[in-house]
């Protein structure tokens, strides 16, 4: 169930946000200083093409949050505005709502990606 929850997740809007987090990376990635945001960037994006199975761990840290508020100026709030976009949208159909609530997972994830983890569930 989650292959077929996956390929219908890609090709609904899985590519789209994938591309938006690997845009970013590149981005981030120019600086020596941001590759290890572009990194995280990368990470991000394999989430976003294939999110079901997969859970996302969130943890507090001071230089965590100090490199949160820079992400959400420079690219966050871009990606977590797409995917909330697409996540009501997708939400308008019953079947539409599971692919809705891995939208909002990923825009939550936008807002907040450093000090996060990635596990299978």
């Amino acid at each position: 169930m989650r292959f077929i929850g996956n390929v219908l997740w890609m090709l609904l809007c899985g590519i789209l946000l994938a591309l938006l987090w690997f845009l970013f990376g590149l981005l981030w990635s120019v600086t020596i200083i941001g590759i290890p945001v572009g990194v995280q960037c990368f990470k991000f994006a394999s989430l976003s093409l294939w999110p079901f199975g997969r859970d996302v761990v969130f943890s507090n840290g001071a230089f965590s949050f100090l490199v949160n508020l820079l992400w959400l100026v420079f690219g966050g709030f871009e990606i977590a505005l797409t995917a909330t976009v697409i996540g009501l949208i997708l939400c308008v159909t019953i079947i539409g709502i599971p692919f809705g609530r891995q939208c909002f997972k990923i825009a939550k994830l936008a807002l907040m990606p450093f000090g996060t983890s990635i596990v299978r569930n």
